[in-house]
């Protein structure tokens, strides 16, 4: 019954794809199951997100903040395959970053192979006449430190909420997915990347008291857009980062209440600027927004901006850039954001003598909308 009233109602304002067998190849890949009868397929994105400024600020030791920040794809891409129920594979997961395929009982769950999704999972309603399969796939690389784990919850949740009535706000969703990581699994975690995914966009966010928060999209012009998207690197160093290790290192240092440290009220100063700077289409005064970040990352802990990013930035000074921000925490790990002069042929030739330095350089495009 439930099933039959999730064809004739529930995805009305979904995208599907009805099919008649599972099987074939897709970007997802090759399905493990063949012989079962594919009833409708969810299709679900999510972006990540780069250039956050007045990143830390919005944390639970920071009490209040703001953060500026950019919605750009690659996106996180779920998809879901509806069967009628089996009792044997209620849900089975295809995650193609990680070459895994495995079943598990939505009423049985356990977080132990990969506990992200299986908790993802867990804070969502599954109707009991029906069996799932779940492809994950991302271009960006786990640990590139742009959020895309707060991209795998959201598009997650988003494709599993359209398996029963309502819809999730893009705000309850990025609540849900924040409660993912620090309620359920016990990590640290900022509140700006679950905002950034399920909103989508160029974003100013101000968390007025730990974890609530507004989000204001940053109004700008088309040029500004366009001119934006084309200046715009993610260059990859090659190692992943482990977010809420790097909180944990800051934590240590700053202590339980960071609300007054000048580190902190700086970036949150600086939040606002790169705000005014996208608004008004000044992109130069953004790029010198994005070096004045780094500066105060550096000051709120050694180790957040390692050995490969400032060989990056010296690297990009010589191309006569007008920005790099570190992304997210920082660390050992994870990404820099670049912010070009405009000039294509350079922008080209700086990523080349990254990539023979062994820096993976990731075009990005920006999202209007999650």
């Amino acid at each position: 019954m439930i099933l039959k009233k999730l064809l004739k109602q529930r995805f009305s304002r979904t995208k599907l794809e009805k099919k008649a067998t599972c099987g074939g190849n897709s970007k997802y890949g090759k399905h493990a199951v063949h012989n079962r009868h594919v009833v409708a397929e969810i299709h679900s994105a999510a972006p990540v997100r780069i250039c956050d400024i007045g990143g830390w600020t919005d944390t639970w030791f920071a009490g209040h903040g703001a953060v500026f920040n950019i919605a750009v794809r690659p996106c996180v891409e779920v998809k879901i395959s509806l069967y009628p129920r089996d009792k044997d594979e209620r849900v089975t997961l295809h995650l193609r970053n990680y070459n895994d395929t495995y079943s598990l009982d939505p009423e049985k769950i356990a977080y132990d192979k990969h506990p992200l999704i299986e908790a993802s999972i867990d804070s969502m309603e599954i109707p009991g006449d029906i069996s799932l399969e779940i492809d994950i796939f991302s271009e960006v690389p786990s640990g590139a430190s742009v959020g895309t784990s707060a991209a795998v919850c959201v598009a997650l949740i988003r494709a599993l909420d359209a398996l029963t009535p309502g819809r999730l706000s893009d705000h309850e969703t990025a609540v849900l997915a924040h409660n993912v990581e620090t309620k359920k699994l016990g990590l640290q975690s900022g509140i700006q990347d679950q905002l950034c995914c399920a909103y989508g966009g160029i974003n100013f966010i101000h968390m007025h008291s730990y974890p609530h928060a507004v989000v204001h999209p940053v109004k700008t012009a088309q040029k500004t857009r366009s001119e934006l998207e084309k200046r715009l690197s993610l260059v990859y160093i090659g190692t992943p980062h482990n977010s809420s290790d790097v909180h944990e290192k800051v934590i240590a240092d700053l202590g339980d209440d960071a609300r007054d440290h000048p580190v902190i009220e700086k970036l949150r100063e600086l939040a606002a600027e790169a705000r005014d700077a996208v608004s008004a289409g000044d992109l130069d005064a953004l790029g010198r927004v994005m070096n004045r970040n780094t500066g105060m990352q550096r000051a709120l802990h050694p180790h957040l901006v390692c050995d490969a990013f400032e060989e990056i930035i010296e690297i990009a000074g010589f191309f006569d850039v007008s920005g790099c921000k570190v992304n997210g925490a920082g660390g050992d790990g994870g990404s820099i954001t670049i912010l070009g002069d405009g000039d294509t042929e350079k922008k080209k030739k700086l990523l080349r003598t990254l990539a023979e330095k062994g820096y993976q350089s990731i075009p990005v495009f920006l999202v209007e909308r999650s």
